[in-house]
């Protein structure tokens, strides 16, 4: 519950080459040049360890949210069971789609720096063709936002539950709509999954104390 947020913050900063690049807020989403973009990936030659792309740090830490999820129903099962349960579905079936993305950011920048220079016109053309706002790719990463409407949904489930304020449950809220509304503009999507963190601080502490008294019944029954 609070090694995701960390980690996606993580992931987010090392998207920065500066520091003051946070700064540089937009409402929009530009893609960058692809020529420039490819031009650069098949320079370098992947000449930096796998570990230090974001995108691979994200898709291995991905389990984490199921994690998460799982958490959050525990919280909410006793007042909403049957929208916690569905809650629950969404964000996991959500996630196995955010995977596919990851995995294909990955896969598409790892394999760009293999690429022969001679050929940088057609991975130009690839690489264009791949990612472009239609299709396959438009689906997959439709169905990946899944996993943060599902965060949205959970915490919701949250509310009247006793240890939460609603404070905690608005932030998890805003942070997950401030994700989906500036997708892929990193800073945005930075202080969406701060705000996601500092939620689900009350409801890790609420979780953590509920498993004292649950387990107090259990040994004077025998």
């Amino acid at each position: 519950m609070i090694l995701f947020p960390l980690l996606f913050i993580a992931v987010f900063l090392m998207h920065f080459q500066h520091p003051s690049d946070f700064f540089h807020f937009r409402l929009h989403y530009a893609p960058r040049d692809p020529v420039k973009v490819v031009t650069s990936l098949i320079r370098a030659e992947n000449r930096w360890p796998l570990l230090a792309d974001p995108h691979m740090l994200g898709y291995l830490g991905l389990p984490l949210l199921p994690l998460c999820a799982y958490a959050l129903y525990m919280l909410g099962r006793a007042k909403r069971p049957l929208l916690s349960g569905a809650a629950l579905f969404i964000t996991i079936s959500g996630t196995i789609f955010l995977g596919g993305i990851f995995a294909m950011w990955t896969a598409f920048y790892r394999g760009l720096g293999n690429v022969d220079p001679q050929y940088t016109e057609g991975a130009i053309a690839t690489f264009q063709g791949m990612t472009a706002p239609h299709g396959a790719f438009l689906l997959t990463t439709t169905l990946g936002k899944l996993a943060i409407v599902g965060f949205a949904l959970q915490a919701l489930t949250l509310l009247g539950v006793s240890g939460i304020p609603r404070w905690a449950v608005a932030c998890v809220v805003v942070g997950c709509a401030m994700f989906l509304l500036f997708w892929d503009l990193d800073n945005w999507m930075l202080i969406g999954v701060a705000l996601m963190l500092t939620g689900f601080i009350p409801a890790f502490r609420t979780l953590r104390s509920s498993a004292g008294p649950e387990a107090e019944p259990a040994r004077s029954a025998r």
